[in-house]
C-alpha cells in the first residue's frame, strides 16, 4: 500500500495508486492534482484541436491529451495537459505510459500545480531533452514557448492577453491568444 508520508516515492509506489488517482510523481513526491477549472479545460481543448489539425495535415506526429503518464525517471512521472510525440519516435508510446521525453509538452497552469510546472518539471523536461515546452497561464492569459537548444530551454515565443505565439518545431504553427482565452 502507498504511504504518502514515505520520504521518497518511486514509480513502483505510484503504480499502487488506484487507476485514475489524481497524482503525479514529482521529485519522488506524490503531488495531488485536483480537477482542472473550466478555463483550464477550454484552453486545453482549443490548443488540442488546433494542434491536431496541424499534425493531421503535416503527418509530423501524434498528440495525446491528459491524463497519460510520462515516465522520465523512477521518481519523475508526470501527466502533462498535452503532449506530442514525433512520427519517427512513436515507439516511446508504450502500452501503459509514454516511456521517455515527448517532443512537445503543454502544461496549463493550475493553482495547485503551477509552481511545479514552472520550476521542477521545467528543469526535468529540459534535462530529458523535450524539444519544445509550452506554458499556458489562463489567469494571466499568457503563453510562453520554450525550445531546446544547446542543452537548455530558450524562450522562443511569448504573448500576454493578445497577440500570437508560434512553435519552432511545428514550423508554421501559430496561435492567436484571443482564440485560446475567449
Amino acid at each position: 500500500m502507498v504511504t504518502l508520508e514515505k520520504p521518497l516515492q518511486t514509480y513502483a509506489d505510484y503504480l499502487e495508486l488506484p487507476e485514475g488517482a489524481p497524482y503525479q510523481l514529482v521529485g519522488g513526491s506524490l503531488i495531488m492534482s485536483p480537477a482542472p477549472t473550466p478555463r483550464h479545460q477550454l484552453a486545453a481543448a482549443e490548443l488540442s484541436f488546433s494542434m491536431m489539425v496541424y499534425l493531421k495535415k503535416h503527418g509530423i506526429g501524434r498528440l495525446i491529451p491528459a491524463p497519460i503518464d510520462v515516465y522520465l525517471t523512477d521518481t519523475e512521472v508526470y501527466q502533462p495537459d498535452l503532449l506530442i510525440v514525433a512520427q519517427n519516435r512513436l515507439a516511446i508510446i508504450g502500452e501503459k505510459k509514454i516511456e521517455g521525453a515527448p517532443d512537445l509538452i503543454v502544461e496549463i497552469l493550475s493553482p495547485s500545480t503551477g509552481y511545479y510546472d514552472l520550476t521542477h518539471k521545467k528543469r526535468v523536461y529540459e534535462a530529458a531533452g523535450v524539444r519544445e515546452y509550452w506554458i499556458v497561464d489562463p489567469l494571466a492569459q499568457r503563453v510562453e514557448v520554450y525550445t531546446h537548444a544547446d542543452g537548455r530551454f530558450q524562450l522562443f515565443s511569448e504573448a500576454a492577453e493578445e497577440g500570437q505565439v508560434a512553435s519552432k518545431w511545428l514550423a508554421g504553427f501559430a496561435f492567436e491568444l484571443d482564440e485560446l482565452f475567449s
